[in-house]
């Protein structure tokens, strides 16, 4: 065995060096962080994903491959225990000696409690930009949709990376840290930072403008999992047919949302991309309330840099579509 281990050592040692083989090895849980972090890692090496987009990451199952990915990994960035409460205990053992970033915990992410609920009757008061912890006197969902929730139920709204401004604040933190681990490649992230910053301010510009129309619009959706693109686009749901991604609504949700419709004037029902919900058509059947899809993962994008702004945009022409219906 001895002579073997010397024989592999000096054919590894006579290799030449890689690029990439000097990258650090980082992985992100969603196709949207993913983006942001390719961003700045472009030109320097390619980060991981380890939920595919057309899966909802609330009750995703790791395959033994994302656990050798979070094995090996130098960085994990992720949106935090409020979307997949499954994965922190997975990161403990699997990613103990990496640096992991929740990113929905840094400082200056606007922060969004969950609306309470089937019409947001009420809404969280204790929004802010930069919460320590959960809010757990604001969770106040129907007790037999919240058997069935796999978000994390602190009340705090994970779906952070819907505001373009958090998006912003998610890329800063990321050049951060891959410059502290990486100090080698830290002038490329500033400049890959930089740039990502004008790409994002532009894109909010235009969203702004394309939006403007849409802000009447009065529609529903699968799950309350869109204030943050709401608040900052000037936008309001009506309601939400459920609470979370894998939430069957309650009779007097189902109810709730069905006088809405009728007595709001609500013209648009909008399901998602990932999720199989036969209750859209069971509503639409009732009613000739348009149905759209939206797709906050960026499921049917390719990952990379480019889907973060995509994905925005598609969402943005989904609303535009529905109301022109």
């Amino acid at each position: 065995m001895q002579p073997l281990k010397i024989a592999l050592s000096a054919l590894i040692a006579g290799l030449p060096s890689m690029t990439l083989a000097d990258a650090p090895r980082v992985v992100a849980d969603i196709a949207p962080v993913h983006s942001l972090v390719a961003q700045i890692m472009d030109g320097v090496g390619e980060p991981d994903l380890l939920l595919p987009a057309v899966t909802s990451p609330h009750d995703y199952s790791l395959r033994p491959s994302d656990a050798r990915i979070l094995q090996d990994a130098d960085a994990v960035f992720w949106v935090g225990g409020a979307l997949t409460p499954w994965l922190a205990e997975t990161l403990e053992t699997l990613s103990a000696s990496a640096t992991t970033i929740s990113l929905i915990e840094s400082e200056g992410t606007v922060r969004r409690a969950f609306r309470e609920g089937a019409t947001f009757a009420k809404v969280g008061e204790d929004d802010d930009h930069d919460h320590d912890h959960g809010h757990k006197d604001e969770d106040d969902h129907d007790h037999a949709e919240a058997a069935h929730d796999t978000h994390d139920h602190s009340g705090l709204d994970p779906h952070a990376w819907l505001d373009p401004v958090n998006a912003s604040t998610w890329l800063k933190v990321i050049a951060s840290e891959l410059s502290r681990i990486d100090p080698e490649n830290s002038s490329l992230y500033q400049s890959n930072l930089s740039n990502s910053l004008r790409v994002i301010n532009v894109l909010t510009q235009e969203l702004e403008e394309d939006l403007r129309s849409v802000a009447p619009l009065r529609f529903v959706v699968l799950h309350d999992g869109y204030r943050y693109f709401e608040d900052r686009f000037g936008m309001r749901a009506v309601g939400a047919i459920s609470a979370s991604d894998a939430a069957a609504p309650s009779a007097g949700r189902v109810r709730a949302i069905r006088h809405a419709i009728k007595e709001q004037g609500v013209s648009c029902l909008f399901t998602e991309v990932q999720l199989d919900a036969p209750i859209v058509d069971v509503f639409a059947g009732e009613t000739d309330i348009a149905v759209g899809t939206l797709d906050p993962l960026g499921a049917l994008l390719e990952p990379g840099k480019d889907l973060y702004a995509e994905k925005m945009k598609g969402i943005a022409a989904a609303f535009k579509a529905c109301m022109s219906l």
